[in-house]
């Protein structure tokens, strides 16, 4: 596997992109940064990350997806892979909070920015950022944050955590070819954040807030929630979880 280490980059997402728009790159080639000053989330939210204490790295994959219905299945994978690996280093009550989101006690532990290009109809390839909270112990204005270290007490370190993602990566990325996507939409559901529990939203649509129970996400990565009229769908940022 090729993994490019950079001391300091806007963003491994972006460096990866024009990498790949250059040249004819291998699978799973990776880009990591120790310093990382213009990291992104899901429709253009910053990742915020101290330097040197966390993993912010970026993933190109081809030859996977076929069409565009399966698209949300990859983020199935790369989000049960991060928890996986996550519970292999002894932390509890992983979840994933819908559409990628990594939290640990209810706190978020690691982002995920998937970005797919359609080279043609059957040819998508994909850029998968992840930043996840390792070594950094100060979280300032962000209450809703953790990393392993706060978590577990001691430090780890951050380039064998790194390999142990990547080849549980790979990993499931053969089980998906080989056995299909419904075991990680089975282990997705598992981990899902507030599912089947009665919860408080926002729609973004309308500022207003509603009372639901998250019944699950769709195929196409919608999630699905029910209230006491109907059952609804909705979007990436169409609705906001109240937790």
């Amino acid at each position: 596997m090729n993994i490019i280490k950079l001391n300091a980059i806007d963003s491994t997402n972006s460096y990866l992109k024009e990498i790949v728009r250059v040249n004819d790159i291998d699978n799973f080639t990776t880009v990591t940064a120790v310093t990382q000053t213009n990291g992104r989330g899901q429709m253009g939210s910053k990742w915020e990350s101290q330097s040197n204490k966390n993993l912010t790295f970026s993933i190109f994959i081809k030859d996977l997806l076929k069409k565009p219905e399966s698209i949300f299945d990859l983020n199935c994978i790369i989000s049960v892979s991060i928890a996986q690996v996550l519970q292999n280093q002894s932390l509890h009550k992983l979840n994933i909070k819908w559409p990628n989101d990594i939290l640990a006690d209810s706190k978020k532990i690691a982002g995920i920015l998937i970005e797919n290009t359609f080279k043609s109809a059957t040819d998508i390839q994909s850029i998968i950022g992840i930043g996840l909270n390792v070594n950094q112990n100060c979280f300032e204005g962000l209450e809703k944050a953790t990393s392993i270290y706060n978590e577990l007490g001691f430090k780890v370190d951050q380039e064998l955590l790194l390999d142990e993602i990547l080849e549980k990566i790979v990993n499931n990325i053969d089980i998906y070819k080989n056995q299909g996507a419904d075991l990680f939409w089975n282990i997705y559901h598992n981990y899902l954040f507030m599912k089947d529990c009665n919860s408080t939203f926002i729609d973004n649509k309308t500022n207003s807030t509603f009372k639901g129970c998250i019944l699950g996400v769709t195929k196409q990565g919608l999630l699905q929630v029910r209230t006491a009229e109907e059952e609804r769908f909705f979007g990436i940022k169409e609705v906001t979880l109240l937790y």
